[in-house]
C-alpha cells in the first residue's frame, strides 16, 4: 500500500463519543467526504442526518446498534437495525450481548447474531460484529466468536468499540482497543469471506499500517484527519 487514497478506503470515520453533538457530526461528515473514506460510522439517531450531509459524496453511512455494551434485547437490536437501514445506513456495526458471551451461552449469542444477519441480508447491508476484546479474558472467546460469525455469514469481525474501559493495576480506567495480536488471531480463525475490522485507540498511520499487515481490511477511527494528512505527506495521493 503506497497511496493515501487506498488508505482512505480502509477507514470507517467514527463520530460515536457520548458527548458528540450535531456540530461534531457535521464536521465528521465533512472529513469523511473530504478524504472519501470507506464509510461514516455514527450513532443510530444520526443516520438520516449523516446521509443528508454525505449526499453525492460516495461515502456510505454505517450505524452502530446495541452500542457500546450489547445490552439491548434481540428484538430491540432488530428494530435498531431496521430503523437504521430505513434511515439510509448501508452498514451495521453490532455489539452482541457480552454477558451472554462471557457465560458461554452460545445458543443465545448465535440466535442474536443470526437475527441481525437476516435483517442485513434482506436489505443488502454489510454487517460487522464487535467482539469488545478488552472484556474477553482469554482468546477462546474470540476464537468461538470468529467461528460463529463465519458460520452465520457475517461480513466483518471487529475488535472493539473503543469504549471497553476497565481498571488497570493502579485503579485508572483504561482501554486497550485494537491490537496486532488480536487482529492476527481473528484473521486466523475467521473464514476467507469474513474480513477483519480493527477499532479502538488507532490514532496514527503507523498503527493503521501495522494492523493492516496483521490482516485488518477496515479501520475504525476518529483520527481520520491526522492519519490521512500523514499518509498524504508520506505517500502522496
Amino acid at each position: 500500500m503506497k497511496k493515501a487514497d487506498e488508505i482512505a478506503k480502509m477507514i470507517d470515520h467514527s463520530v460515536l463519543h457520548p458527548v458528540h453533538t450535531d456540530t461534531d457530526l457535521k464536521k465528521g461528515c465533512e472529513i469523511a467526504a473530504r478524504y472519501r473514506v470507506a464509510s461514516m460510522c455514527v450513532k443510530p439517531y444520526a443516520v438520516r442526518q449523516a446521509v443528508e450531509y454525505l449526499e453525492n459524496s460516495g461515502v456510505p453511512v454505517a450505524s452502530v446498534i446495541g452500542f457500546p455494551h450489547g445490552n439491548s434485547s434481540i428484538e430491540v437490536k432488530i428494530y435498531e437495525a431496521e430503523e437504521a437501514i430505513d434511515d439510509g445506513a448501508k452498514e451495521i456495526d453490532m455489539v452482541p450481548n457480552l454477558g451472554k458471551v462471557l457465560q458461554e451461552d452460545w445458543k443465545y449469542v448465535e440466535a442474536e447474531i443470526a437475527a441481525i444477519v437476516s435483517v442485513s441480508r434482506e436489505n443488502n447491508t454489510l454487517l460487522k460484529v464487535i467482539f469488545e476484546n478488552d472484556y474477553l479474558p482469554t482468546d477462546q472467546y474470540k476464537i468461538r466468536l470468529c467461528e460463529l460469525c463465519t458460520a452465520l455469514g457475517v461480513d466483518f469481525v471487529k475488535t472493539s468499540t473503543g469504549f471497553g474501559f476497565f481498571k488497570d493495576k493502579e485503579g485508572h480506567m483504561v482501554t486497550r482497543g485494537a491490537t496486532v495480536d488480536d487482529v492476527r488471531l481473528m484473521r486466523k480463525h475467521s473464514g476467507e469471506k469474513v474480513r477483519v475490522k480493527a477499532s479502538g485507540g488507532i490514532r496514527n498511520l503507523d498503527q493503521l499500517l501495522a494492523l493492516k499487515e496483521a490482516g485488518a481490511e477496515r479501520i475504525g477511527t476518529s483520527a481520520t484527519g491526522a492519519i490521512m494528512e500523514e499518509a498524504l505527506s508520506r505517500f502522496g495521493k
